[in-house]
């Protein structure tokens, strides 16, 4: 009789034991879980956020790539109706912005 009830023991502080260790496996594991939570739950504000600037990069190079569209037609228009003196003069502006940027830049 002496035997069972030391055997009876022995298996509860052994049972005790495991879910001790289970409670404490379990919490560790809970955090771990919120912590991959809050992660995710960041990551997808992120990718809200950047989804959100691509959108309005998107749509201020579709707004210059019409800016510069108007602007080819307008070139192409002054190149038909033969303005040669106006060519002559943009590319003197050309050549002289470039010296201006060389001298800034070889003097500096």
């Amino acid at each position: 009789m002496r035997r069972a009830h030391i055997g009876e023991m022995g298996y509860q502080n052994q049972a005790q034991m495991v879910e001790e260790e289970n409670q404490v496996l379990e919490e560790a594991l809970s955090g771990k879980v919120k912590a991959l939570k809050s992660l995710s739950i960041d990551i997808g504000t992120e990718v809200r956020t950047q989804n959100m600037l691509l959108r309005n990069m998107d749509d201020d190079f579709d707004t210059s790539g019409n800016i510069l569209q108007a602007t080819m037609g307008r070139l192409k228009a002054l190149t038909k109706a033969g303005h040669y003196k106006i060519w002559i003069y943009m590319i003197l502006f050309c050549v002289f912005v470039f010296v201006v940027c060389w001298f800034i830049v070889r003097f500096r």
